[in-house]
Protein backbone atom coordinates (compact mmCIF):
# COMPACT_ATOMS: atom_id res chain seq x y z
CA UNK A 1 0.00 0.00 0.00
CA UNK A 2 1.31 3.24 -0.07
CA UNK A 3 0.65 7.03 1.19
CA UNK A 4 -0.91 9.89 -0.72
CA UNK A 5 -0.67 13.69 0.13
CA UNK A 6 -2.43 15.70 -2.60
CA UNK A 7 -2.23 19.26 -3.07
CA UNK A 8 -4.61 21.67 -4.15
CA UNK A 9 -4.15 24.73 -6.31
CA UNK A 10 -5.14 28.54 -6.76
CA UNK A 11 -8.47 29.54 -4.69
CA UNK A 12 -9.39 26.04 -3.98
CA UNK A 13 -8.67 24.03 -0.93
CA UNK A 14 -8.65 20.58 0.59
CA UNK A 15 -12.20 20.12 -0.46
CA UNK A 16 -11.64 19.49 -4.00
CA UNK A 17 -10.03 15.88 -3.25
CA UNK A 18 -12.94 15.12 -1.24
CA UNK A 19 -14.05 12.52 -3.76
CA UNK A 20 -10.38 10.99 -4.42
CA UNK A 21 -9.60 10.58 -0.96
CA UNK A 22 -12.14 8.03 -0.05
CA UNK A 23 -11.78 5.99 -3.00
CA UNK A 24 -7.83 6.04 -2.12
CA UNK A 25 -8.40 4.66 1.32
CA UNK A 26 -11.17 1.75 0.19
CA UNK A 27 -7.95 0.44 -1.62
CA UNK A 28 -5.82 -0.11 1.41
CA UNK A 29 -3.90 3.43 1.00
CA UNK A 30 -2.94 5.82 3.23
CA UNK A 31 -4.41 9.53 1.63
CA UNK A 32 -4.51 12.95 3.17
CA UNK A 33 -5.23 16.21 1.68
CA UNK A 34 -4.26 19.86 3.30
CA UNK A 35 -5.08 23.32 3.18
CA UNK A 36 -2.24 25.37 2.22
CA UNK A 37 -1.85 28.71 4.19
CA UNK A 38 -4.82 30.91 3.45
CA UNK A 39 -6.90 28.42 1.68
CA UNK A 40 -9.67 25.98 2.61
CA UNK A 41 -10.30 26.37 6.23
CA UNK A 42 -6.98 27.54 7.10
CA UNK A 43 -7.34 31.55 8.73
CA UNK A 44 -3.40 32.81 8.08
CA UNK A 45 -3.73 36.22 6.94
CA UNK A 46 -3.33 36.98 3.44
CA UNK A 47 -0.40 38.99 4.04
CA UNK A 48 1.28 36.29 5.91
CA UNK A 49 1.15 33.41 3.09
CA UNK A 50 4.72 32.77 1.21
CA UNK A 51 5.49 30.05 -1.03
CA UNK A 52 8.18 28.93 1.88
CA UNK A 53 5.20 28.12 4.08
CA UNK A 54 3.78 26.60 1.29
CA UNK A 55 6.69 24.33 1.56
CA UNK A 56 6.93 24.27 5.64
CA UNK A 57 3.25 22.51 5.56
CA UNK A 58 3.63 20.21 3.01
CA UNK A 59 6.87 19.10 4.38
CA UNK A 60 5.01 19.12 8.25
CA UNK A 61 2.16 16.62 6.34
CA UNK A 62 4.58 14.64 4.69
CA UNK A 63 6.60 13.66 7.95
CA UNK A 64 3.66 12.85 9.27
CA UNK A 65 3.16 10.01 6.74
CA UNK A 66 4.25 6.07 7.57
CA UNK A 67 6.73 6.14 4.70
CA UNK A 68 7.41 8.19 1.65
CA UNK A 69 4.71 9.54 -0.03
CA UNK A 70 3.33 9.87 -3.64
CA UNK A 71 3.14 13.73 -3.48
CA UNK A 72 0.30 15.08 -5.87
CA UNK A 73 -0.17 18.80 -6.68
CA UNK A 74 -2.94 19.96 -9.04
CA UNK A 75 -2.36 23.16 -11.11
CA UNK A 76 -0.70 25.86 -9.08
CA UNK A 77 -0.06 23.25 -6.46
CA UNK A 78 2.66 22.44 -8.73
CA UNK A 79 5.03 24.74 -7.48
CA UNK A 80 4.20 23.95 -4.43
CA UNK A 81 5.25 20.09 -4.45
CA UNK A 82 8.23 21.26 -6.47
CA UNK A 83 9.19 24.04 -3.21
CA UNK A 84 8.99 21.37 -1.14
CA UNK A 85 10.50 18.57 -2.94
CA UNK A 86 13.64 20.56 -2.68
CA UNK A 87 13.22 21.27 1.22
CA UNK A 88 12.41 17.40 2.13
CA UNK A 89 13.06 14.86 -0.46
CA UNK A 90 13.75 12.09 1.45
CA UNK A 91 9.97 12.13 2.76
CA UNK A 92 8.53 12.10 -0.97
CA UNK A 93 8.87 9.13 -3.47
CA UNK A 94 7.19 10.48 -6.28
CA UNK A 95 6.12 13.93 -7.16
CA UNK A 96 2.91 14.23 -9.32
CA UNK A 97 2.07 16.63 -11.42
CA UNK A 98 -1.95 17.17 -12.30
CA UNK A 99 -2.51 19.61 -14.99
CA UNK A 100 -0.03 21.20 -12.37
CA UNK A 101 2.89 24.28 -13.05
CA UNK A 102 6.10 22.61 -13.51
CA UNK A 103 8.00 25.34 -13.60
CA UNK A 104 11.78 26.00 -14.57
CA UNK A 105 14.35 26.57 -11.84
CA UNK A 106 14.16 30.45 -10.91
CA UNK A 107 10.72 31.07 -12.53
CA UNK A 108 7.09 32.38 -10.96
CA UNK A 109 4.30 31.91 -12.46
CA UNK A 110 3.64 35.33 -12.70
CA UNK A 111 3.79 36.36 -16.62
CA UNK A 112 4.79 32.28 -17.30
CA UNK A 113 3.00 30.90 -20.45
CA UNK A 114 1.06 34.03 -20.79
CA UNK A 115 2.25 33.78 -25.06
CA UNK A 116 -0.02 30.26 -24.74
CA UNK A 117 -3.34 31.02 -26.12
CA UNK A 118 -6.06 28.76 -24.90
CA UNK A 119 -6.72 30.11 -21.07
CA UNK A 120 -9.94 31.94 -19.70
CA UNK A 121 -7.86 32.78 -16.54
CA UNK A 122 -7.02 36.27 -17.84
CA UNK A 123 -10.65 37.31 -18.29
CA UNK A 124 -11.93 36.13 -15.07
CA UNK A 125 -9.18 37.34 -12.74
CA UNK A 126 -10.27 39.99 -10.66
CA UNK A 127 -6.88 41.63 -8.86
CA UNK A 128 -7.35 43.19 -5.45
CA UNK A 129 -6.54 46.61 -4.79
CA UNK A 130 -3.46 46.26 -2.83
CA UNK A 131 -2.35 43.30 -5.22
CA UNK A 132 -2.16 41.14 -2.35
CA UNK A 133 -4.66 38.61 -3.93
CA UNK A 134 -6.29 37.56 -7.01
CA UNK A 135 -9.96 36.86 -6.69
CA UNK A 136 -12.17 35.09 -9.30
CA UNK A 137 -14.98 35.96 -11.50
CA UNK A 138 -17.86 33.24 -10.16
CA UNK A 139 -19.37 33.41 -13.71
CA UNK A 140 -16.51 32.32 -14.95
CA UNK A 141 -15.90 29.93 -12.82
CA UNK A 142 -17.62 26.55 -15.26
CA UNK A 143 -16.29 26.99 -17.88
CA UNK A 144 -12.60 27.53 -16.75
CA UNK A 145 -12.35 24.90 -14.34
CA UNK A 146 -15.46 22.65 -14.29
CA UNK A 147 -17.25 22.67 -17.82
CA UNK A 148 -17.09 18.43 -17.62
CA UNK A 149 -18.17 18.41 -13.91
CA UNK A 150 -21.58 17.65 -11.97
CA UNK A 151 -23.75 20.88 -11.06
CA UNK A 152 -23.50 20.00 -7.42
CA UNK A 153 -19.83 20.53 -7.48
CA UNK A 154 -19.77 23.60 -9.34
CA UNK A 155 -21.80 24.59 -6.33
CA UNK A 156 -19.53 23.69 -3.76
CA UNK A 157 -16.65 24.88 -5.31
CA UNK A 158 -18.45 28.17 -5.87
CA UNK A 159 -19.42 28.29 -2.28
CA UNK A 160 -16.00 27.39 -1.01
CA UNK A 161 -13.13 29.37 -3.06
CA UNK A 162 -11.03 32.38 -1.70
CA UNK A 163 -9.03 34.52 -2.78
CA UNK A 164 -5.55 33.43 -4.04
CA UNK A 165 -2.90 34.96 -2.07
CA UNK A 166 -0.09 36.88 -4.70
CA UNK A 167 3.06 35.43 -2.87
CA UNK A 168 2.69 32.03 -4.50
CA UNK A 169 1.88 33.33 -8.16
CA UNK A 170 4.82 36.20 -8.14
CA UNK A 171 7.61 33.94 -6.00
CA UNK A 172 10.21 32.47 -8.17
CA UNK A 173 10.51 28.56 -7.43
CA UNK A 174 13.82 27.29 -6.23
CA UNK A 175 15.34 23.75 -6.65
CA UNK A 176 18.63 21.82 -7.44
CA UNK A 177 19.44 18.51 -9.23
CA UNK A 178 20.42 16.75 -5.70
CA UNK A 179 17.27 17.28 -3.64
CA UNK A 180 14.39 18.06 -5.69
CA UNK A 181 16.13 16.48 -9.32
CA UNK A 182 16.30 13.42 -7.65
CA UNK A 183 12.60 12.27 -7.33
CA UNK A 184 10.71 10.44 -9.77
CA UNK A 185 8.43 13.05 -11.51
CA UNK A 186 4.92 12.21 -13.21
CA UNK A 187 2.78 14.78 -15.21
CA UNK A 188 -1.14 14.06 -15.81
CA UNK A 189 -1.90 16.06 -18.72
CA UNK A 190 -5.85 17.31 -18.92
CA UNK A 191 -6.40 17.12 -22.73
CA UNK A 192 -9.64 20.00 -22.14
CA UNK A 193 -7.91 22.13 -20.02
CA UNK A 194 -9.51 26.08 -20.27
CA UNK A 195 -6.91 26.96 -17.49
CA UNK A 196 -3.75 25.96 -18.19
CA UNK A 197 -4.25 24.95 -22.08
CA UNK A 198 -2.28 21.38 -23.20
CA UNK A 199 -0.18 23.37 -24.79
CA UNK A 200 1.34 25.31 -22.23
CA UNK A 201 0.98 21.65 -20.10
CA UNK A 202 3.32 20.11 -23.21
CA UNK A 203 5.64 23.24 -22.44
CA UNK A 204 6.29 22.39 -19.01
CA UNK A 205 6.70 18.73 -19.15
CA UNK A 206 9.02 19.58 -22.10
CA UNK A 207 11.66 22.11 -20.56
CA UNK A 208 11.06 19.99 -17.06
CA UNK A 209 11.10 16.85 -18.41
CA UNK A 210 9.24 14.17 -16.49
CA UNK A 211 9.80 10.06 -16.66
CA UNK A 212 6.61 9.09 -17.11
CA UNK A 213 3.31 11.51 -18.58
CA UNK A 214 -0.09 10.07 -18.57
CA UNK A 215 -3.49 11.95 -20.35
CA UNK A 216 -7.02 12.50 -19.24
CA UNK A 217 -9.62 13.61 -21.35
CA UNK A 218 -11.05 16.18 -19.29
CA UNK A 219 -11.50 19.55 -17.76
CA UNK A 220 -9.02 21.64 -15.56
CA UNK A 221 -10.66 19.27 -12.46
CA UNK A 222 -10.49 15.86 -12.87
CA UNK A 223 -10.91 15.04 -9.26
CA UNK A 224 -14.81 16.29 -9.76
CA UNK A 225 -15.30 14.86 -13.42
CA UNK A 226 -13.36 11.89 -13.30
CA UNK A 227 -12.51 10.60 -10.38
CA UNK A 228 -12.32 7.37 -10.43
CA UNK A 229 -9.80 7.28 -13.15
CA UNK A 230 -7.75 9.63 -11.60
CA UNK A 231 -7.88 7.40 -8.62
CA UNK A 232 -7.19 4.28 -10.70
CA UNK A 233 -3.99 6.76 -12.53
CA UNK A 234 -2.34 7.35 -9.19
CA UNK A 235 -2.59 3.63 -8.03
CA UNK A 236 -0.98 2.60 -10.71
CA UNK A 237 1.76 4.84 -9.94
CA UNK A 238 2.35 3.15 -6.68
CA UNK A 239 2.55 0.07 -8.68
Amino acid sequence: MASYVLIHGAWHGAWCWDKVVPLLQQQGHTAVAIDLPAHGKDLTPLTKVSLQRYADKICQAVSQQPEPVILVGHSLGGISITQAAEQCPSNIRKLVYLTGFLLPNGVARLGYGSDVEGSLLDENKIVSDDKTSVGFNPAGLKDTFYHDCDADDIAKATHLIRPEPMAGIATPVHYTEGNFGRISRVYIECLQDRAIPPALQKRMYSETPVEQILTMDTSHSPFFSAADALVEHLVELAG
